[in-house]
């Protein structure tokens, strides 16, 4: 594709990536086909290449339209067109480009501007966000239905495994997995201790940073990740093995970091050693002996539900189905695995109806082969996920934890 920015975006960092990853688009097509948005409202602006052709618009006009902005924030960043792109567009990147640099030339009205800063300054904190979902779930037998079915039920907090073992890995607690699903680092401790690993969290690491950085709040999301790395860094240099992602969404964010901070003198190579140390649960049980791990005795047919984030930008797809296909599972069979069930992060609050829409698509496509349970790789998944579903929904480590099944 042709360009021809205005030196304004010529000139800087973000402007020189964007004009980068515009030439590498062909305008071929392909990437509607496998949209979410495109597939519902078959509007050229509401699919990829739509949505490149606004932010070109942008870049080389200066000019930019309440309505440029309205597409670019229906965009759920499930990545499925980099997926399907033949010329490998870095649609992601640009995407979050291009609504940094909308952010900046227009004044949101205020009812959105508040709610963006609510949920920044909420979400990502756990001791902020534990309070208000403990009243919530106080109140939810008053509350109106739609309101109640997102709050999930009380999960109680399981015990870890003792560090015992010479083999260690790092687990990010995270912010709302931390405060809604304890249970899942947990399990995946007590899974990775009878594989003789030791997982232990950071108590200073928090946010990964995604929730801040995909809301435009660039600087915002940095902090955060920097101070994961700080974190982090006195581990990785007494020899941890790895940074295990059990919440997929986390896990592409940090895999970014590499990328995000390389302009970041003091932290560009700190930062590049935790992108290639950060790796999905499931990747690492791919790599170990399972035959420890046993399935509990009734554990019914699974419907595996594949997060955006794990199959279009950890590039992990399939590898819990193997896991669980190998562990003796049955699996149900499913369809349109590469649409997104409407969660992506905070679009499920921004964008409730298409979210909406696009959640009862999903769960059509997980049920109609009657599983008795639904397992996923993403805490905002399976609590998007459970607000509706007609069966149970967790991750999907808690099936391999003894614990969690007896």
């Amino acid at each position: 594709m042709k360009t021809d920015l205005i030196e304004h975006y010529r000139i800087r960092p973000e402007g020189q990536e964007a004009e980068a990853i515009l030439r590498t688009c062909v305008h071929c097509g392909f990437c509607t086909a496998t949209c979410p948005t495109y597939q519902e409202l078959s509007d050229e602006r509401d699919g990829p290449r739509g949505r490149i052709y606004l932010i070109k618009q942008l870049l080389e006009t200066g000019e930019v339209t309440d309505k440029t902005r309205t597409h670019l924030d229906r965009c759920l960043t499930c990545r499925s067109c980099e997926t399907t792109c033949p010329s490998g567009v870095q649609y992601g990147r640009l995407i979050d480009i291009g609504r940094g640099l909308v952010e900046e030339k227009l004044e949101r009205p205020a009812v959105e501007k508040w709610q963006r800063w609510a949920i920044r300054k909420l979400l990502p904190y756990p001791n902020r966000f534990a309070p208000l979902l403990k009243l919530g779930q106080w109140a939810r037998p008053v509350l109106p239905e739609a309101l109640k079915r997102k709050v999930p039920d009380p999960q109680p907090a399981s015990p870890w495994p003792a560090q015992r073992h010479p083999r260690v890995m790092m687990a990010l607690a995270g912010c709302a997995q931390s405060v809604s699903t304890p249970n899942t680092n947990a399990a995946a401790a007590r899974v990775l201790d009878r594989l003789g690993i030791t997982l232990v969290e950071a108590p200073e690491a928090s946010c990964c940073g995604a929730v801040s950085y995909h809301l435009s709040a660039h600087e915002e999301g940095l902090d955060f990740m920097r101070r994961n790395i700080d974190a982090w860094w006195p581990a990785i240099e007494a020899g941890c093995e790895a940074l295990v992602m059990t919440a997929s969404g986390c896990g592409a964010m940090v895999q970014e970091y590499g990328h995000l901070l390389r302009h970041d003198a003091e932290y560009a190579d700190k930062a590049r050693r935790v992108s290639e140390l950060a790796r999905d649960l499931g990747d690492v049980l791919m790599q170990e002996d399972l035959s420890p791990l046993v399935p509990a005795a009734g554990s019914g047919k699974v419907a595996v539900h594949c997060p955006c984030t794990l199959q279009h930008a950890m590039k992990q797809g399939g590898v819990v189905e193997q896991i669980l296909a190998q562990a003796g599972f049955e699996l149900a069979k499913t369809r349109d695995g590469h649409l997104c069930c409407g969660s992506a992060g905070t679009y499920s609050i921004l964008q409730p109806d298409m979210s909406q829409r696009l959640l009862e698509n999903k769960l059509n496509a997980l049920t109609g082969d009657n599983p008795e349970r639904i397992v996923t790789a993403n805490i905002g998944c399976q609590l998007h996920l459970g607000s509706r579903s007609p069966v149970p929904v967790q991750h999907w480590i808690e099936l391999l934890d003894l614990e969690s099944n007896g």
